[in-house]
């Protein structure tokens, strides 16, 4: 008779199988590290930040940057502007939310630059102007700065494989290039940009460009934390190459800062969130020879209170 064949011993089946569990968790958790290294050595940073004193919670500033060439024929002023600004507060407790900043808003600017509007700062003195006259409006330290170039929309919109977007009349714009038939469809980079740059063919100009933009974010965000990005890992470097290499941020922040900052859009762009533009008293301010957005002088000061402390609602924001 053969030799009976000998059984192995419950120690070795139990080594086997913790060798597989330890080889299942070590797979993805050097793969997130070896993405979150790739992310961190292709970031682009800046010095931003103002070293204002710390205010309560965690206050990121989320500027689109536009630097004016032939490509973008819907303004003529030359040099970087910030084109788009959204202030995402994280309260010590209460309610996130994310506020749009209407480029043309009327503010002092800080260190005797005078009054104008608030994208100017960015032209004038780069990001940490720009910083500094939005703390000085808000009454807010900005603790991290998070900048994307126009065509950054185009990247990180084609790297997650196009959004869906919506809008419920027709455009045919020159200027930003969108042609727009009424009703939601799915958009390549391109024309996710022209998007959310139009605003000339909207009724309410640069205020319904803002609520554009934040669909654009928001819909990114969606693709970029659904199933479908979440099991591929080609659409997860994809999607972290295109980040790192389209956004600018303070010389201080990482990548985690970035992700943190994400997962809070996600949360405030969701069911539930807190959104909008300040208060608005004048669409068409006249100051200097300029028209500009002129916040409600007797409502904003306990706007940004309430933005700070968390107690925002959505009737805090302007309705149009």
């Amino acid at each position: 008779m053969p030799p009976a064949r000998r059984r192995p011993s419950a120690k070795k089946i139990l080594g086997v199988v913790a060798l597989v569990l330890v080889l299942l968790l070590a797979i993805p958790i050097a793969w997130i590290v070896h993405l979150y290294n790739y992310g961190q050595e292709n970031l682009n940073r800046i010095d931003a930040l103002s070293g204002a004193p710390d205010t309560p919670g965690t206050t990121y500033l989320i500027v689109g940057s536009d630097e004016r060439s032939d490509a973008f024929p819907d303004d003529p002023t030359q040099g970087m502007r910030a084109d788009t600004m959204m202030l995402l507060h994280v309260p010590e407790s209460g309610t996130t939310a994310l506020v749009s900043l209407p480029r043309d808003t009327f503010v002092t600017f800080p260190d005797d630059y005078g009054q104008g509007k608030l994208n100017a700062s960015m032209a004038w003195g780069g990001p940490k102007l720009l910083v500094a006259t939005v703390e000085n409006l808000t009454g807010l330290t900005v603790d991290h700065y998070i900048q994307i170039g126009m065509e950054g929309v185009i990247d990180l919109t084609d790297a997650v494989g196009g959004i869906n977007l919506c809008l419920d009349y027709d455009v045919d714009d020159y200027y930003s290039g969108l042609v727009w038939t009424a009703g939601c469809h799915d958009v390549d980079g391109e024309t996710a940009l022209a998007f959310a740059r139009m605003r000339y063919a909207d009724p309410l100009g640069d205020i319904g460009r803002t609520d554009r933009q934040r669909q654009v974010v928001s819909q990114i965000i969606s693709e970029a934390v659904s199933r479908d990005t979440l099991l591929s890992p080609s659409k997860q470097k994809n999607l972290v190459g295109a980040v790192s290499s389209v956004l600018t941020i303070d010389e201080n922040d990482s990548l985690l800062d970035i992700a943190k900052a994400g997962f809070s859009l996600r949360d405030v762009m969701g069911e539930g969130g807190v959104s909008g533009t300040p208060p608005i008293s004048d669409m068409s301010y006249w100051h200097n020879g300029g028209s500009h957005v002129l916040l409600d002088p007797a409502t904003i000061d306990q706007f940004w209170v309430d933005l700070r402390d968390g107690n925002l609602t959505q009737d805090s924001f302007s309705s149009f």
